[in-house]
C-alpha cells in the first residue's frame, strides 16, 4: 500500500470507479461515458496539483489552495453523481463475474463519497478529522496505523504482532492483534502458554504490558513475572526491580528485539498477500521460516562440533 492521504485515497476510489464503470458500460452499451479518459486525466491532475500546492509554499497559499480544492471537489461531486446515475441505469448482471464487479463498484463508490466528505470537511471547513473516521487503505480496509515512537520510521501500517520466545529464541506463540491494547493481552497469553506447556519458570514483558493486577494474578501460577513499571516507582517496586534476578531476566528479554529484526528478514517487513486472512497466513509462514532457520543453525553448529578434528598436544 502507498502512504495514505485523504486526497490520494479519494483518487484511488475515483480511478477504480472509472475502471469498473468503463468495463460495465462497454458490455451493456450504456452511453454517457464517451469522455472517460478526460475524466481520469482531469481528476488525477487536480489531485496532484492540489497535493503539491498544499505541501509547498508561495504567496497567497491558503487562497490558492482553497480555490484549487473547491474546483477539485466540484468536479469530483459531478463525477460521483455520474457514477451513481450509471449504477441505476445498468441492467441486472449477466453472470457471477459481473455481479462481483458490481459489488466492487458499489464499494468504491461508497468509499468515494466517504473520502469526498473527509476532504471537504478538512480543506473547506477546517475540521480536524478524528482518527476513528480515517481509512488507511481502500484495498486493505483492515489496515491499522501503528505508532512506533521511534525516529525512523515513526509510523507503520498493518497490524501489531504479539510474539513469545523461549530461552532458545524459538517462537512459541504469536498472535496478530486487531486494535486491543497491549495490557489486554497479558492474561490470555499466559493462559495459552500454561495450557500448552504446563509449567513456566519465568515470563517477561515490555513496559507497555504492565498492569499491577495482572502481575499479581500471574505470580500465582508462574514463579517469576517480569513486568517493569512505567513511570515513577515506589519503594517496594524499586526494591523488586533492582534485584539481581529481575535485572538478569530483564536483560534476557532484550533478545526479542533481535528476534523481531530476524523475522523482518524472513519476509515480515511487508505483507504481499491480500485481506486480513492472507495477512495472518503470511505471518504464520514467516514465523515457521524463522523457527526452521533457528533450528537449522543449531543443527549445523552441532554437526560442526562433531566433525572438528581433535588436537593432541605433547610436552
Amino acid at each position: 500500500m502507498h502512504f495514505p492521504t485523504d486526497l490520494n485515497l479519494l483518487w484511488d476510489a475515483q480511478r477504480k470507479c472509472a475502471d469498473l464503470v468503463g468495463r460495465l458500460v462497454g458490455r451493456h452499451q450504456v452511453g454517457g461515458w464517451r469522455k472517460m479518459k478526460d475524466w481520469r486525466s482531469k481528476l488525477k491532475g487536480q489531485m496532484i496539483g492540489l497535493t503539491r500546492l498544499l505541501s509547498g509554499g508561495g504567496p497567497r497559499k491558503e487562497e490558492r489552495g482553497r480555490a484549487a480544492a473547491e474546483s477539485y471537489l466540484s468536479d469530483s461531486y459531478r463525477f460521483e453523481e455520474k457514477v451513481f446515475q450509471t449504477l441505476r441505469e445498468l441492467p441486472k448482471p449477466l453472470d457471477l463475474v459481473e455481479a462481483l464487479e458490481r459489488e466492487q463498484l458499489d464499494y468504491f463508490h461508497t468509499m468515494m463519497i466517504k473520502q469526498l466528505d473527509l476532504v471537504e470537511r478538512r480543506l473547506m471547513k477546517g475540521e480536524k478529522i478524528r482518527h476513528e473516521e480515517k481509512v488507511f487503505s481502500l484495498f486493505e480496509p483492515h489496515t491499522e496505523l501503528i505508532k512506533k515512537g521511534k525516529l525512523f520510521p515513526p509510523v507503520e501500517f498493518g497490524h501489531k504482532i504479539l510474539l513469545t520466545t523461549d530461552q532458545h529464541e524459538l517462537i512459541l506463540d504469536y498472535r496478530v492483534m486487531e486494535q486491543p491494547a497491549d495490557a489486554e493481552e497479558v492474561v490470555p497469553l499466559a493462559d495459552r502458554l500454561l495450557g500448552r506447556y504446563g509449567q513456566i519458570a519465568s515470563l517477561s514483558f515490555d513496559k507497555g504490558f504492565t498492569r499491577e493486577e495482572d502481575r499479581q494474578l500471574l505470580e500465582l501460577y508462574i514463579p517469576e513475572v517480569i513486568m517493569p513499571k512505567r513511570g515513577k516507582r515506589n519503594a517496594a517496586e524499586q526494591e523488586r526491580e533492582t534485584t539481581r534476578r529481575f535485572q538478569e531476566l530483564r536483560h534476557r528479554h532484550h533478545a526479542i528485539e533481535s528476534d523481531i529484526n530476524c523475522l523482518e528478514h524472513h519476509g515480515l517487513n511487508r505483507c504481499l498477500d491480500k485481506g486480513l486472512r492472507g495477512f495472518k497466513r503470511y505471518v504464520g509462514f514467516g514465523v515457521l521460516a524463522y523457527n526452521l532457520h533457528k533450528i537449522g543453525n543449531q543443527l549445523l553448529a552441532s554437526q560442526r562440533q562433531e566433525t572438528e578434528p581433535m588436537l593432541a598436544f605433547s610436552g
